[in-house]
C-alpha cells in the first residue's frame, strides 16, 4: 500500500508553482490604474505591460520540457521559484516603465516553466489511482493564486488609505502598486525552500540510469510491490521512446487529421478570444468604468476570483458526469448572455456633469472651466472621454478620468457585476478546463504531443493579443462594443460546438481516433 500522505504532501508543495503562476499573471490587474498616470502610458503601452508576460511564458513552455529532461524537474522548478522572486522584487522597485516590463518578461519565464513542469512532476510521482486528483491540485492552485492576487491588491489599497503607523512607516500610500507586485517575493522564496523537501522525479532518475534512487522514491509513493511494477513500466516506456521516430509537423496537416486539427485550433482560439484574460487582468479597471470608485472596484474583483474558484471546482466534478460537449454548450451560452448584459449595461449608460458634482470636480481640478460642459448629456463613454480630454488635456485625463467618470456616470453597476460574474462562471465551468481535457482526447497518440504544442501556442498567441489590445479597444470602440464583440465570439463558439464537436465522455482514445481521424484513402 502506497503512502498517500507522502504523495499528497509532495504534490501540494509542487503545486505551489501553480499558485505563483496565477498570482503573477493577475496581480497586474490592480497595478494598471497606478502605472498609467505615473509613467504616462498610452493604451497600447498599458496593454503591453499586462501582456508581455505571456510572450516569455510561451517561450518557456516550449523549452522547459527539454530542460527538465536534461537537468531534472526539481531543478527547473527551483529556477522558476528564483525567477518569481527576482522578478517580483524587480517589478516592485522598478524606476521606469522599461524596467517594469523587463521584470514582467522575466516573470513570464517562471510562469511558463511552472505551468509545464509542475503537473509533469506530479503525474510522474503519483500512483495511477490518485493521479488525476493530484494533478488537479496544480490547476486549482492557479485559480487560488488568481483569487489571492485580487485579495492582496484590495488589502494593499486599504492600507494605502490608512492612517495607521504601520501603513505610514512602510509608505503604502506612496507605493501601493509597488507593494502589490513585490509581495509575491515572500511565497516565491518559501516555494524555493519547500522544494528542498521534494524528492527528484522517479521517471527522471530512471532516465539518468539511477534506478535504485528511482525505486526508493517509488516505494514511498506506491509501496514496495507497487514500486517494482511501476519501475518496470517506466523502463519499458523509456525503451519505447528511444525507438520512436520524431513526428514531423507536416503530419498534422494530412487530410485524415483535418477535423481534429480544426476542432483543436478553434477551441484554442475561442477559449481566449471570448475575453477571459481581459476580465481577469483588467477587472478593477472595468468596474471603475461604472463609477463605483477604487475601493468597490477592487473588492468586486475579489468576487470575480471567488466565482472562478467555485465554478472551476464544480467543473472538475461535472466533467466526467455531464460530458465535455454539454458543459461547452452551457458555457458558451452563458458567455453570450453575460457579454450581452455587459454590452447593454454600458450602451444604456449616460454621463452628465451637473450642479451636484461640479463642486467636487472643481475641488479636484480648480483651474478647469467645468461650466462649459455643465448639463450636457453624453450617451457613450467615447464621447464623454473626448469631451473631458479636450477640456483638461490628455495627460490630466489619464490621472483623473476614473474619478471624473465616477462623478458623472449613470449606470446599473449591479448589472455589470452580474454580467462579469456570469461570464467568469460560464468560462470556469466550461471552456477553461474542458479545453485541456479535449486536447488529451482528440488527437491520435502518434501526433498528440505535437498537436497539443501547436494548439497551446495558438492559445497563447490569442491570449497575448487580447491582453495587449483590450485597453485600446475600450478607448477606440468603447465599452459596449468591446463586450458585444466578445459576446459574438461566444455565439460562434456555441454554433461550432453544436455542429462539429462530438461527445468524448466515456469513449476510449482508440474509439475516438477511429471516429474522428478519417482514412487517408
Amino acid at each position: 500500500m502506497g503512502n498517500k500522505g507522502f504523495v499528497t504532501r509532495v504534490s501540494l508543495i509542487v503545486a505551489l508553482g501553480g499558485f505563483l503562476m496565477g498570482f503573477d499573471a493577475s496581480v497586474i490587474s490592480g497595478v494598471i490604474r497606478f502605472i498609467e498616470p505615473e509613467f504616462q502610458l498610452s493604451k497600447l503601452q498599458l496593454g503591453w505591460a499586462v501582456s508581455c508576460l505571456t510572450l516569455t511564458a510561451t517561450l518557456a513552455m516550449i523549452v522547459s520540457g527539454s530542460l527538465s529532461d536534461k537537468y531534472g524537474r526539481k531543478v527547473v522548478l527551483k529556477w522558476a521559484a528564483i525567477l518569481y522572486a527576482v522578478s517580483s522584487l524587480a517589478a516592485g522597485l522598478a524606476p521606469s516603465f522599461a524596467m517594469l516590463v523587463t521584470a514582467r518578461l522575466l516573470a513570464g519565464l517562471g510562469v511558463g516553466a511552472s505551468l509545464i513542469v509542475a503537473p509533469m512532476y506530479i503525474a510522474e510521482i503519483s500512483p495511477a489511482k490518485i493521479r488525476g486528483r493530484m494533478v488537479s491540485f496544480n490547476q486549482l492552485n492557479i485559480v487560488i493564486g488568481i483569487s489571492a492576487a485580487f485579495f492582496t491588491n484590495y488589502l494593499i489599497l486599504q492600507l494605502a488609505q490608512s492612517d495607521s503607523i504601520f501603513a505610514q512607516t512602510f509608505k503604502f500610500q506612496e507605493h501601493a502598486w509597488r507593494w502589490m507586485l513585490g509581495i509575491e517575493t515572500v511565497p516565491a522564496i518559501l516555494y524555493y525552500f519547500f522544494l528542498f523537501f521534494v524528492p527528484r522525479s522517479p521517471r527522471w532518475l530512471a532516465m539518468k540510469g539511477e534506478d535504485e534512487k528511482a525505486l526508493e522514491v517509488l516505494e514511498k509513493a506506491n509501496g514496495k510491490e507497487g514500486a517494482i511494477e511501476v519501475m518496470k513500466a517506466i523502463k519499458e516506456s523509456l525503451k519505447d521512446n528511444v525507438k520512436k521516430e520524431k513526428v514531423p509537423i507536416r503530419e498534422l496537416f494530412k487530410p485524415a487529421l483535418k477535423l481534429v486539427l480544426l476542432i483543436g485550433i478553434v477551441i484554442a482560439i475561442l477559449q481566449q478570444i471570448t475575453g477571459i484574460n481581459a476580465v481577469f487582468f483588467y477587472a478593477p479597471m472595468i468596474f471603475e468604468q461604472t463609477g463605483i470608485g477604487a475601493d468597490a472596484s477592487f473588492s468586486q474583483a475579489i468576487w470575480v476570483g471567488l466565482t472562478n474558484l467555485i465554478f472551476t471546482i464544480l467543473a472538475m466534478y461535472l466533467i466526467d458526469k455531464a460530458g465535455r460537449k454539454k458543459l461547452l454548450i452551457i458555457g458558451f451560452t452563458g458567455i453570450l448572455i453575460a457579454m450581452s448584459v455587459l454590452a447593454y449595461s454600458f450602451s444604456s449608460a449616460t454621463y452628465t456633469i451637473d450642479t451636484q458634482n461640479i463642486a467636487s470636480l472643481t475641488s479636484m481640478l480648480p483651474n478647469v472651466d467645468w461650466n462649459s460642459i455643465q448639463g450636457m448629456v453624453y450617451n457613450s463613454d467615447i464621447s464623454f472621454r473626448t469631451a473631458i480630454e479636450n477640456l483638461i488635456g490628455a495627460d490630466m485625463a489619464k490621472e483623473h478620468l476614473s474619478a471624473i467618470v465616477g462623478q458623472s456616470i449613470h449606470i446599473n453597476s449591479w448589472l455589470v457585476l452580474i454580467g462579469i460574474m456570469g461570464f467568469v462562471a460560464s468560462f470556469a465551468i466550461s471552456v477553461g478546463p474542458v479545453m485541456w481535457v479535449l486536447f488529451s482526447e482528440l488527437f491520435p497518440t502518434r501526433v498528440r504531443g505535437l498537436a497539443i504544442s501547436l494548439a497551446g501556442f495558438v492559445n497563447s498567441a490569442i491570449s497575448f493579443a487580447v491582453q495587449l489590445l483590450f485597453p485600446l479597444e475600450l478607448q477606440t470602440l468603447g465599452n459596449a462594443t468591446t463586450f458585444l464583440i466578445y459576446g459574438a465570439f461566444g455565439l460562434v463558439g456555441l454554433i461550432f460546438v453544436l455542429i462539429y464537436l462530438p461527445e468524448t465522455k466515456g469513449k476510449t482514445l482508440e474509439e475516438l481516433e477511429k471516429f474522428l481521424v478519417k482514412s487517408d484513402k
